[in-house]
């Protein structure tokens, strides 16, 4: 055994067999077929002809070969952490003054969507930026996600996964460094902020989690009203598959682990609903890189392992009784966000808000979207936490 990996660390990089290929190209042969909607939209869900068509492309024109070169082409490593396999990229800049930044990615994405975004981050000056804005980055897939381990026993929630993730950085070799996220990747690192262990220096969120304050509904702001609406929305037309998840994940788990079809159709659903798109996923992110990501639920049977972090972590506090964070914390809120709270909303949360802006463009996947002018609001953040 050698050293690195006697010691917890160990290179990674992804290399899937053809019989798993083959196995692929065999079920979505040989998928089951449900009849066609009764309506001319998505409103019950994904339309058979779209997914049909996308089936098409995964299977006579997709490259998995050629994808899986991609997601090599950044270093990566499997790092024992509590008993605790995590798979992640660890890209370390040229730049000895660069910031180290742990990234981390929600459901339903992956690592896959920081692919775009690593280049001009590690090595700004490659990119038409400065060096003064490089960072070194740890971008891990959440326990149950892609090929880091599913937990074995229950207790894996985000507070687990923010003390993880603190010891995981110490043990890379940064006793100081600051912390980014959306979707589950905002929660944990709202969490790393709450706990505030005495490595992070700051986070940066692009969905900031705040609840409206007491009063807030009474006579609300034309900015209070379209937070109001969207968790209206959000809570009539986009929120059952959260219930699912996070009441029976295992039961949700054997249909997804089975199906590539159905696994696919769970998550595209999300892309089409949260992206900044026209009505079709691919004008946001390109086919390519949506089925990567679906490749990554898909290749390791993640599909319980993942939902079930919802079932690990609701059911904390209420959100009257959200923990407040001290650290200093930047948010971008993009154009299409899920959740829109106000900014005196979060404020009253992350109570020394250093950075805030509303970004014209972009969703949910604010990386996968927009990789610029996410990069810009990360860089923008940090440049006040050096």
């Amino acid at each position: 055994m050698s050293a690195s990996v006697s010691n917890g660390v160990e290179p990674f990089e992804l290399h899937v067999s053809d019989a798993q290929l083959a196995d692929l190209r065999c079920r979505l042969r040989g998928t089951r077929w449900p009849e066609r909607e009764t309506v001319e939209d998505w409103s019950q869900g994904v339309p058979l002809a779209y997914l049909q068509d996308l089936v098409a492309y995964w299977q006579n024109h997709y490259d998995w070969r050629a994808r899986e070169i991609r997601i090599n082409r950044f270093p990566q490593l499997r790092v024992t952490v509590d008993g605790q396999r995590i798979h992640l990229y660890h890209v370390r800049s040229r730049h000895a003054q660069a910031m180290p930044l742990i990234m981390t990615h929600g459901w339903p994405g992956s690592v896959v969507e920081f692919l775009d975004v690593i280049g001009p981050l590690t090595a700004p000056e490659e990119f038409g930026g400065d060096p003064r804005d490089a960072f070194h980055l740890v971008c891990p897939s959440l326990p149950g996600y892609g090929f880091s381990d599913k937990p074995t026993q229950h207790g894996c929630g985000v507070e687990r996964i923010a003390a993880l993730w603190d010891e995981l950085m110490v043990k890379l070799g940064y006793s100081s460094y600051c912390a980014q996220g959306g979707d589950w990747g905002a929660a944990v690192t709202t969490q790393i902020g709450v706990q505030n262990l005495g490595h992070c220096r700051g986070i940066h969120l692009n969905m900031p989690i705040a609840a409206p304050p007491p009063g807030a509904g009474k006579d609300p702001t034309a900015r209070e009203r379209r937070a109001f609406d969207a968790i209206n929305h959000y809570r009539r037309w986009e929120s059952g598959y959260s219930t699912q998840q996070s009441t029976r994940p295992q039961t949700l788990g054997y249909g997804l682990t089975d199906s590539p079809v159905a696994q696919c159709a769970w998550i595209i659903e999300k892309f089409w609903a949260w992206t900044d798109c026209d009505g079709t996923p691919e004008s946001s992110i390109n086919r390519d890189q949506l089925l990567d990501n679906v490749m990554m639920y898909w290749l390791p049977g993640a599909a319980a392992s993942s939902a079930r972090l919802y079932w690990e972590s609701f059911g904390g506090p209420s959100p009257s009784e959200q923990p407040k964070v001290i650290l200093p914390t930047g948010c971008s809120l993009f154009a299409k966000e899920l959740c829109q709270p106000p900014r005196e909303w979060v404020a009253q949360r992350y109570v020394s808000l250093v950075y805030w802006n509303e970004v014209a463009r972009g969703g949910h996947f604010a990386a996968f979207e927009q990789p610029a002018l996410f990069t810009e609001e990360v860089r923008r953040c940090f440049r006040l936490m050096r």
